[in-house]
């Protein structure tokens, strides 16, 4: 075989011929992890689990066929540079329900689907995230027939993941019947919410039908009553999430319009959750149970030795302050924001950032000790987490070459708690590197 023939078939040539890749694979990252899970899966694994492939002999993939087609409506005024991202990244992100609410520092979820291969789970098994943030992980798991547990001690993230997970089920006519008059649906938010409607939506009145949905679904999903219309909820759950993502992007943009952004916003949601209901009544599949709860990763409500998979990603505190990129949100579901901050691994410890490492540090050994408790024997807890040494050494004042990286500090508390090292998996980050240059996967087993 000459060079050229090589350079050609690479990367394909790393892996049996009946095994054909998803195309746009490039990172190191991805190929370490195509190639144990096509030594860890059997044949209808790949087919069912699969991240890397679109083929396994001339039998398309799951994933294949959830990520065909337009999965994610992007508006019209989107940056030509967003819409490259999409199009070329259309197999790790923005299928299914990943699309509904962007979040930063979000996994990608087809780097969750690898990573949980070659943690060697599958169906009938339990994982758990401990700090869901957005809940990728509770909903690529159960895109797989895995059931999943999620916490996080922010109160939208518990939200934000119970609705992306209903939404991939959940019946749509109603959420459907709002865009006939979204101004009724985005006056009465704005309303509810604190945030002044535009003219046009000031003209409109919700229908019988409309009010029916906003008023009991409120009730279910803030006040926190008994849910005895699962229906209502799941339309009062995505049409809140809409207008929250609303005014998320109010507050990040300016000159937009929001009454036009909410109605863009919903049709987009819409359009994502048809399209892969429509995709898992085509080609059905058995999807794994979602429960996703308010919950502090330092006191994990779960029995001991109850789960078969731990996967996470520790909050970039000194990256991203998440406290106040959901400040509205928070406010918005009628909870206390400084309250909250004052519990957050990674925000408590004042202005100095010694302080906040420090806690941090202390924080987190809880954090794996829980892990540790609830994992099974035998079984791994992966964290995906982010060297920030940069940030670091700002905090420690030192330079950065004299850092310990996060990814080494995890793994000496994880060893001294009694996990054992399994391995380690660098991910180059892309356009933050100011903040965040290298992530790194650890894993860690329970003995």
């Amino acid at each position: 075989m000459t060079l050229a023939a090589v350079g050609d078939d690479f990367p394909q040539c790393l892996f049996p011929p009946e095994y054909r890749l998803l195309p746009g694979l490039r990172e190191v990252y991805e190929l370490q992890l195509a190639r144990l899970e096509a030594v860890i899966l059997d044949r209808q694994g790949m087919v069912d689990q699969a991240a890397f492939f679109g083929y396994v002999d001339d039998t398309p993939t799951r994933h294949l066929l959830v990520c065909a087609g337009e999965t994610l409506r992007l508006p019209q005024y989107s940056s030509a540079s967003l819409k490259q991202f999409f199009a070329a990244n259309r197999f790790r992100t923005g299928y299914a329900t990943h699309g509904l609410f962007p979040y930063r520092g979000k996994f990608h979820p087809q780097m969750v689907r690898g990573i949980l291969n070659t943690m060697g789970v599958c169906r009938g098994d339990i994982v758990l995230d401990p700090m869901m943030g957005s809940g990728t992980l509770p909903i690529e798991a159960a895109l797989m027939g895995i059931d999943a547990v999620g916490f996080d001690i922010s109160p939208f993230c518990a939200f934000m993941t119970q609705t992306k997970a209903a939404a991939l089920t959940m019946n749509l006519d109603r959420a459907r019947a709002a865009l006939d008059d979204p101004a009724a649906t985005y006056g009465y938010f704005a309303k509810r919410m604190g945030v002044a409607p535009p003219a046009r939506a000031t003209r409109s009145t919700p229908d019988r039908a409309t009010s029916r949905v906003v008023e009991d679904g409120e009730r279910y999903v803030v006040a926190g009553h008994p849910v005895p219309d699962r229906d209502t909820a799941d339309t009062y759950a995505l049409l809140l999430l809409a207008f929250l993502d609303t005014m998320g992007y109010v507050q990040r943009t300016a000159g937009r319009e929001p009454f036009g952004l909410f109605r863009g916003i919903l049709e987009r949601y819409l359009h994502a959750c048809t399209r892969f209901q429509a995709i898992s009544k085509a080609h059905p599949f058995a999807m794994g149970s979602v429960i996703a709860q308010t919950g502090d990763a330092r006191s994990i409500d779960l029995a001991g030795a109850s789960v078969d998979g731990i996967l996470f990603s520790p909050p970039y505190s000194f990256a991203v302050d998440y406290l106040a990129n959901d400040s509205f949100h928070i406010d918005a579901l009628g909870h206390d924001r400084q309250a909250l901050g004052e519990k957050m691994i990674g925000m408590r410890g004042g202005p100095r950032l010694a302080d906040k490492y420090r806690l941090y540090i202390d924080d987190m050994r809880e954090v794996l000790a829980e892990c540790l408790r609830v994992l099974r024997p035998g079984r791994y807890c992966v964290v995906v987490i982010g060297t920030n040494r940069n940030q670091l050494a700002k905090a420690l004042g030192t330079g950065t070459d004299e850092v310990v990286g996060l990814h080494e500090v995890l793994r000496q508390i994880g060893e001294g708690l009694g996990f054992r090292y399994a391995a380690e998996i660098p991910r180059v980050v892309n356009g933050i590197s100011n903040t965040l240059r290298e992530e790194v996967i650890l894993f860690l087993r329970k003995p």
